[in-house]
């Protein structure tokens, strides 16, 4: 069995995640030339926020210092996703590859969320987790609807290649 969390280690990972998918989804829309494809990158990150302050209401470590600080703050930690991430963005890559990789971040997101609400004893924040959990597997759905309309935009023998992985 994994790593039992307590609630405030289980915040801290939760707020760092959040923000980490902040970070990347503000930075694919800076690049993405694809208006659509910026706008949901856009849409992605303002709702990251909005996930990111869901926990922090709740977290009593004090060592985040306060939300508008901790959001202007850069990323502390950086997890292989979001390595992964970076390295993409840092490559002339077209949107569906920070599509491609921004689906595997939401899958895993939702993974680790749901362990976490599953070890959670504090109903409300149990709840908390289990929002984000549903608004995370939206956030999937839109990044999966977005990357199959950018699929239809390359040639047919690359949208084989990546809707067959």
């Amino acid at each position: 069995m994994g790593k039992q969390y307590t609630l405030q280690e289980a915040l801290k990972l939760a707020i760092k995640t959040e923000k980490e998918s902040m970070e990347f989804y503000r930075k694919a829309a800076a690049i993405t030339e694809d208006d659509r494809s910026k706008k949901v990158f856009t849409l992605l990150a303002n709702e990251e926020i909005g996930h990111l302050k869901a926990f922090f209401d709740h977290y009593v470590g004090g060592d985040l210092g306060d939300l508008n600080s901790y959001l202007d703050a850069p990323v502390e930690e950086v997890s292989a996703i979001h390595r992964a991430l970076e390295e993409v963005l840092a490559a002339d890559v077209h949107e569906q590859k920070a599509l491609e990789i921004a689906l595997q971040e939401e899958k895993a997101t939702i993974d680790l969320y749901t362990v976490l609400a599953s070890e959670m004893a504090d109903q409300h924040v149990k709840q908390v987790f289990e929002t984000v959990i549903r608004e995370t597997q939206k956030h999937h759905d839109l990044i999966e609807d977005e990357y199959m309309r950018v699929m239809t935009m390359v040639s047919s023998s690359d949208q084989d290649i990546y809707v067959r992985e």
